[in-house]
């Protein structure tokens, strides 16, 4: 990995080495992928690379469950550690509702099988919510009531209230993509007129990514999408100062991880 010297988030730093950040991602998303490479386009010395593995359906049935065993992501991990990445991110968000514990031991996971750190979208997203002090935060995304259930349960045990929410009711995972932008924003905007602090999007086979910016600007609320908050953090992992990335919402340019933020 990296120095975590001061200097390291300087764009002449940045050009002397190229990094690799590294996605796991469900075998069934179809957005993940190229919102992230979007996402990172405009910094040329930044790749991204993916190692897939089965996930096919959301719900908190046991079949569905064992889709995440820490096992299956980890074999998944050390693919992806073949191709010397920088940092590996889970960009998924089955931590919301399994709980951060679980993210938390699966990262630990992959450090101790490859030496790469890792974060995932969960991690990260609670991260950002921590460095904005928000306490209520609007839920928005595709899932089942029981899934979405259980992530405002899990974020009430955080102190974070999520009862202003909307869900779609959709099992997904591959049917999540289909929803288009402007029905997602129809979502965003709903929640928005309850005035939360925060708006998350929970899905990383989402649509949203593309419109936070927009909608930010339309509600004048920060809006943290699951996509984007691995990109901000597995770039800040990796040396890169995640304000490089421009037009994809204000946490990129507005929050400092805590690291970043103490100077180390």
């Amino acid at each position: 990995m990296p120095s975590h010297d001061a200097d390291r988030f300087t764009r002449g730093n940045a050009l002397d080495k190229r990094v690799r950040l590294g996605m796991l991602t469900p075998s069934s998303n179809t957005v993940l992928e190229p919102v992230t490479v979007a996402m990172t386009g405009d910094v040329p010395w930044v790749s991204s690379h993916f190692q897939r593995f089965r996930v096919t359906r959301i719900s908190l049935e046991p079949d569905d469950l064992v889709q995440f065993q820490t096992s299956q992501i980890v074999q998944a991990a050390e693919l992806l550690s073949d191709a010397k990445v920088d940092v590996i991110g889970w960009s998924g968000t089955a931590g919301s509702w399994l709980g951060q514990a679980n993210d938390e031991t699966l990262c630990a996971e992959i450090f101790q099988r490859t030496g790469i750190p890792a974060t995932t979208s969960v991690l990260a997203i609670n991260e950002i919510l921590s460095i904005t002090n928000c306490r209520k935060v609007a839920l928005v995304s595709p899932y089942q009531p029981a899934i979405q259930r259980k992530i405002i349960e899990n974020y009430a045990g955080l102190g974070i209230d999520c009862s202003i929410e909307r869900h779609l009711d959709d099992p997904g995972n591959y049917s999540f993509a289909q929803w288009n932008e402007d029905q997602i924003a129809d979502l965003i905007g709903d929640v928005a007129r309850e005035k939360p602090d925060a708006i998350m999007v929970m899905c990383t086979n989402f649509r949203a990514a593309p419109i936070v910016d927009r909608m930010e600007q339309e509600t004048g609320i920060p809006i943290y999408d699951s996509i984007a908050a691995v990109v901000w953090k597995s770039l800040f992992m990796a040396g890169i100062d995640p304000s490089l990335i421009q037009g994809w919402g204000s946490l990129f340019q507005n929050v400092k991880p805590i690291a970043m933020r103490e100077g180390n």
